[in-house]
């Protein structure tokens, strides 16, 4: 049996230690950024430290979930029935209302079969992504995008190559750059509907174009709708899974956005695929087999699904909107006031804008990173870096806060910029 010896310094020597690629993964998370961020505040500041780098508008009055949701929760905790485990894909009257609820959108009817769930629409990027990564495999990825897929991909060794999205075109995907990128080793494409981090919607036509080009490819539509139906501009909300006849997709949603409770981390992954490719493929397996090796949603959570998704009114989710819609406003507006930064389109749906950084308008500013930085110090204010996403000296900004902190913060940002204003 083997036994811990000592170095040449009389010191003990262990065998284990720990592994370097989570550290080097989590680095490139938004968490991590706005960690690094939230260190760089001033603690001589009394001034109230404004959140336009995250997408949790729960802290804020305005933006509470329905007291639907809430009551299915404590009914659910009371009723003692889901106190036990419950199926690793999740448990069967949750299944069947997502199920249900989805459907309403799609040519077809989905089955409870069709849905596993999982902690968050985390769980679900982590899931989607360890089955594809096969030795050798690429998967194709958004620019800009959310960068937990690319975390998670270098974790997993699954070679990542990226898409543009082009801002003049309403962030519409480059599918001729997809066409170029995409090889006999290609196993997906994600795309992100509403957008995080650009605020577009696609269009029917656009998605239709993006299913064809994956049939084209013969790879599958990794559809990342966790902002769905938070679409306030001229486009509608259309899920990709509408398109599910002509290249199979995978759905990756939650209830995190939507009811505004992404602490709860109830998420799922749906197979919107009527041909069954992705059974013959061995992907339903592989989905089934990942989640029996992990962590379930918290079954009460579960059990309250069926009421929060059969319950809740419009009148809500109308309210949700109508606030995002006027915050947007807001944030397009007052972004025009500060000449360093522009923003090619106004945000149409999710809670985020992507605006570019003029670095020639600004002096002692040396890249994005460096201007959310000072912008953190000298006005407490928190702006997502555009590196952090993928587009350097572009910034990230959520509006998805009270309106009256929003106005501030932009206030702030326009006061940096005039204090560091270039003479030229």
């Amino acid at each position: 049996m083997g036994e811990a010896t000592e170095n040449g310094s009389g010191q003990q020597k262990w065998r284990f230690r720990g592994n370097k690629d989570l550290t080097t993964a989590s680095a490139i998370t938004v968490r991590g950024v706005l960690n690094m961020l939230k260190d760089n505040l001033s603690k001589d500041d009394p001034r109230t430290v404004i959140p336009l780098g995250h997408g949790d508008p729960s802290a804020f009055p305005c933006f509470r979930t329905t007291s639907t949701a809430e009551d299915a929760i404590v009914d659910s905790v009371r009723s003692a029935k889901f106190n036990g485990y419950s199926s690793t894909v999740g448990i069967l009257p949750a299944r069947r209302a997502i199920a249900e609820s989805l459907s309403k959108d799609l040519p077809y009817a989905l089955s409870p079969d069709d849905v596993f769930l999982t902690v968050g629409c985390t769980q679900s990027m982590e899931v989607v992504i360890s089955v594809l990564a096969r030795p050798g495999a690429n998967i194709l990825l958004p620019r800009p995008g959310f960068p937990y897929y690319e975390a998670r991909a270098s974790f997993s060794k699954l070679e990542v190559r990226h898409f543009d999205l082009l801002p003049d075109n309403g962030w519409e995907v480059d599918l001729a750059g997809v066409e170029k990128l995409a090889d006999e080793n290609t196993a997906a494409m994600v795309i992100i509907n509403p957008g995080n981090p650009c605020g577009n919607v696609f269009s029917y036509q656009h998605l239709e174009k993006i299913a064809e080009m994956a049939k084209k490819l013969g790879i599958m539509v990794i559809a990342d709708e966790v902002y769905d139906h938070l679409a306030f501009g001229s486009k509608p909300f259309v899920p990709m899974g509408v398109f599910g006849s002509i290249a199979p997709v995978l759905t990756l949603g939650s209830i995190s956005k939507r009811w505004i409770v992404p602490g709860w981390r109830l998420g799922w992954i749906v197979t919107t695929d009527p041909n069954g490719i992705l059974n013959r493929s061995g992907v339903v397996e592989s989905i089934k087999g990942f989640l029996n090796i992990s962590a379930d949603p918290a079954t009460f959570i579960q059990g309250a699904i069926p009421h929060i998704f059969e319950k809740t009114t419009d009148d809500f989710f109308s309210r949700i909107i109508s606030i995002l819609k006027h915050t947007a406003d807001i944030c397009y507006e007052m972004i025009k006031e500060i000449p360093c930064i522009t923003c090619p389109s106004k945000p149409e749906g999710s809670m985020f804008v992507m605006v570019k950084l003029n670095l020639l308008m600004l002096n002692g500013i040396k890249d994005d990173v460096d201007f959310c930085l000072k912008l953190a110090k000298e006005e407490s204010v928190i702006v997502l870096p555009g590196t952090a996403v993928g587009l350097k000296n572009w910034l990230r900004v959520t509006f998805a806060i009270e309106p009256s902190s929003l106005e501030e913060g932009l206030r702030r940002i326009k006061a940096f910029y005039e204090r560091h204003a270039s003479k030229q």
